[in-house]
């Protein structure tokens, strides 16, 4: 049976971060085509090895129709621009008023930026499945690890479910003309669906569920109470100067960088205080260390092109700006490189022999 988990989960991670930052810190539609692009080779490699990729797909193409809908809603709805392309009655109420270019393009990165997003995370949890996902939760947290990872896993098991179960009826002679005719798709997806779920009680009651944690010290409460109130100041901080500080990238980061490392100090030192079993431990092969290692390049370049230079990740079409996006080739060599994954991704001889 062909592994979900192609590389190691926690290099995977690093992708997810470095392939989430163009996709929500530019509209630039060069750059999300490239994040799209890097992203879907990833998918379709690993769409021959697993099944869940089928069931993201649906997610995928939903954000795909989405993004049919954005693009006409904001150019019907937003007059404003330089280029027009056509004018409606003014009479009209909303959608009255000229169709500029400018906000077409607006509605077109908009959805790019949605797309990329479905898809990125798509990759993710096609690529880690919920048991790898739930054994990175930090310690301190396993009660809401647990409830993350069933939550991200019940939308494809419920997808991959009602598809068995339609194409199953569909061999029966069921056809779908109405809502009457979803009784007996529905009725069998409840079913199964509780039966997953008394299964997956029984299983988390025979190993055990819950951790024993230690006691901590006056001194360690303090220390760590102290790290999430700097913390969460120093991101509330950084989050606020990215509106009101914009050129002040620098103090920005700096202050997004020492909030999150004294966020993660207390995250891991209540972690420690949590006695864990694993059974088994995560090998770390050639292809985790390239992946691990091109995602972190890729993040810290396109995180130096934010600070530093601002303008190389900024789009907006309406005057007074250019409706004509820029185009840096470092960064799209950035971007491209996150397609590693899907290169790297050896042939699974077993899935194609079957």
């Amino acid at each position: 049976m062909p592994s979900n988990d192609t590389f190691h989960p926690v290099a995977w991670s690093a992708w997810l971060a470095a392939a989430l930052l163009p996709a929500l810190s530019t509209r630039n539609p060069f750059y999300l085509c490239l994040t799209l692009l890097a992203a879907a080779v990833s998918y379709l490699a690993l769409g021959r090895r697993s099944a869940l990729a089928k069931s993201w797909g649906a997610f995928v193409r939903f954000g795909a129709f989405l993004w049919l809908l954005t693009i006409p809603f904001i150019a019907l709805t937003a007059h404003h621009g330089e280029i027009v392309l056509f004018r409606l009655p003014a009479s009209w109420p909303v959608i009255g008023g000229p169709i500029t270019g400018e906000a077409l393009i607006y509605g077109l990165t908009g959805g790019l930026s949605l797309l990329a997003l479905l898809l990125v995370f798509a990759v993710f949890n096609v690529a880690v499945d919920q048991g790898r996902l739930l054994r990175m939760t930090p310690g301190f947290i396993y009660q809401a690890g647990v409830v993350t990872a069933i939550a991200v896993a019940f939308v494809p098991q419920m997808v991959a479910s009602w598809q068995a179960i339609r194409e199953a009826q569909q061999v029966r002679g069921h056809r779908l003309r109405g809502v009457r005719d979803l009784l007996p798709l529905i009725m069998p997806l409840l079913v199964t669906a509780l039966e997953r779920a008394m299964q997956l009680a029984e299983s988390m009651e025979a190993r055990g569920f819950g951790g024993q944690v230690l006691a901590a010290s006056a001194r360690q409460r303090i220390a760590e109470q102290l790290a999430i109130l700097v913390g969460l100041g120093a991101l509330g901080a950084g989050f606020a100067g990215l509106g009101f500080w914009p050129g002040h990238r620098v103090l920005v980061g700096l202050l997004l960088a020492v909030g999150g490392g004294a966020l993660i100090w207390a995250f891991w030192d209540q972690g420690r205080r949590v006695r864990r079993t694993r059974y088994r431990r995560w090998r770390w092969e050639r292809g985790d260390r390239v992946v691990l290692v091109v995602s972190a390049l890729a993040a810290l370049g396109w995180l130096v092109a934010w600070l530093a230079r601002g303008d190389w990740l900024f789009f907006y079409p309406y005057p007074p700006y250019s409706p004509w996006p820029t185009f840096q080739p470092a960064l799209g060599l950035l971007i491209l490189a996150l397609a590693a994954p899907g290169l790297l991704l050896r042939p699974d001889l077993q899935h194609m022999t079957t």
